[in-house]
C-alpha cells in the first residue's frame, strides 16, 4: 500500500496520546453502527498497531488485523501475545497488488486509510468481494479539506463523491456523520471526521 515504508519507520513509536485517543473516539463511532456483531467476524483494514481493533475486541467473535507494514503487524502481534488475546489474528497483506482471496468477513472497518491509497475504487471494490453477503464496511477518516496539500495523502473525502463512488461498485445503505473535529489533527491542519457505514 502506499506510504508504507513511512509507516514501517514509525511503527515502534506510533502509539502516541494524540494516535490512542483518535482511536478511542473512532472506535467508538464504529460501535454505534454495530448491529448484532458478537458472534461476527471483523477485519482491522489497514490496523497499524492495532488501537482501533484493539478497543474493539469485545464487540466481535473474532477479529483479524491486517496491514501492509511487516513491523506494524509485529506491533499487533505483540499486543495480542502479551494480553493473550484468544480471538484475534494478524495478516500481513497488500490488497493493491492482489485481490485477498482467502478471507471472508462480516465486518471490515478501516480508519485514516483511505486516505493513503491512491486508487481508492480498486480498494473499495477488492474489500466488497471479501466481505459476507450483508457484511458491513465502515470508513472512518477525514472531511474534503483544502488547507491540506500532500503529494502523499488524499486532503479528505467529499461525502457525495465518496458515496458514489461507492454506490457504483454495489455497497447499498450508505450513511455518513460527522462525529469529531479537532485541532491540527489533519498535517498539521484543524478537521473534521466522518464515520461512513455502508452495507453489501
Amino acid at each position: 500500500m502506499a506510504n508504507t515504508d513511512k509507516f514501517e519507520m514509525i511503527a515502534q513509536m506510533y502509539d502516541t496520546p494524540e494516535r490512542i485517543h483518535i482511536a478511542k473516539v473512532s472506535a467508538d463511532a464504529i460501535r454505534k453502527h454495530l448491529t448484532g456483531a458478537a458472534n461476527k467476524s471483523a477485519i482491522d483494514f489497514g490496523c497499524g498497531t492495532g488501537l482501533v481493533g484493539m478497543n474493539l475486541l469485545d464487540d466481535f467473535g473474532s477479529m483479524l488485523f491486517l496491514d501492509t507494514s511487516p513491523k506494524m503487524i509485529e506491533q499487533i502481534k505483540q499486543k495480542i501475545e502479551d494480553a493473550r488475546i484468544q480471538n484475534a489474528d494478524t495478516l500481513w497483506f497488500d490488497i493493491e497488488a492482489e485481490d485477498l482471496s482467502t478471507v471472508r468477513a462480516d465486518y471490515i472497518f478501516m480508519v485514516q486509510v483511505l486516505l493513503h491509497i491512491p486508487d481508492i475504487e480498486l480498494v473499495l471494490s477488492r474489500l466488497f468481494g471479501v466481505l459476507n453477503e450483508g457484511g458491513h464496511l465502515l470508513i472512518v477518516d477525514f472531511d474534503h479539506n483544502e488547507n491540506v496539500v500532500s503529494d502523499i495523502v488524499h486532503n479528505g473525502f467529499d461525502h457525495q463523491e465518496l458515496t458514489d463512488t461507492m454506490t457504483r461498485i454495489g455497497y447499498k445503505d450508505i450513511q455518513i456523520e460527522n462525529f469529531y473535529s479537532g485541532s491540527k489533527i489533519f498535517m498539521g491542519q484543524d478537521a473534521s471526521m466522518f464515520v461512513l457505514n455502508s452495507r453489501k
